[in-house]
């Protein structure tokens, strides 16, 4: 499998030119940089590229606002936004725009480059950073608490979710049958009222299940 060709975008050049070296450090190949939301679309267009690293935060077209133009034009390429986390709303709205996952500018090298390769192979990452920052900027309500407390293996299996993992992987890493995992994802949806796995990662987190 070669190396994934990826997009960067971030209005800080010293910034990209770090994650620049970083990364090419690591065999992947940076196709093109841009400066902001609509030099990312623009060269897009003209280049695909295997995955979109973005900051959220830029002047002019932000990471969120040009995830979504990109989508409505019909471009599935997918998006891994790099953040702090000082908005605790950010994580919900970048979601909702079709982010693939999300990396907080501080991760690891090795994290980053993990998360690039299993976007790139149609993972989404929910979780590849710390929830601390993100239930720091949630409000709890009551109304939102879940239907029913939720097993310790309840919460192993959602924490594995969390990291992107499907069913039959988060089955091999508990030594469980891939029906299991499934009737365990089934209780958990319920729990947390939600109709979808992404929703209940979120929920999840700002409930401080996980």
């Amino acid at each position: 499998m070669s190396p994934p060709r990826i997009a960067l975008a971030d209005d800080q050049a010293l910034v990209r030119a770090g994650l620049r070296a970083l990364l090419e450090l690591q065999g992947v190949s940076i196709a093109f940089e841009a400066d902001d939301g609509q030099a990312l679309l623009d060269r897009l267009q003209e280049t695909p590229v295997d995955v979109v690293l973005s900051d959220i935060r830029m002047p002019g077209l932000d990471g969120i606002e040009a995830l979504v133009r990109l989508r409505e034009r019909g471009d599935r390429t997918p998006v891994l936004l790099l953040t702090t986390f000082d908005d605790g709303d950010l994580l919900l709205r970048a979601t909702e725009a079709g982010a693939q996952g999300f990396l907080l500018k501080d991760a690891a090298p090795e994290d980053l480059y993990d998360a690039i390769v299993r976007v790139a192979a149609g993972d989404t990452l929910l979780q590849p950073v710390s929830t601390e920052p993100v239930r720091a900027r949630y409000r709890y309500h009551a109304d939102d608490a879940p239907r029913a407390l939720f097993t310790e293996r309840e919460v192993s299996v959602l924490r594995l979710m969390a990291g992107g993992y499907s069913n039959k992987e988060i089955a091999r890493a508990m030594f469980l049958a891939e029906g299991t995992v499934k009737n365990y994802v089934s209780v958990i949806l319920e729990k947390l009222d939600t109709r979808d796995r992404t929703r209940a990662v979120l929920k999840a987190i700002t409930l401080r299940v996980i």
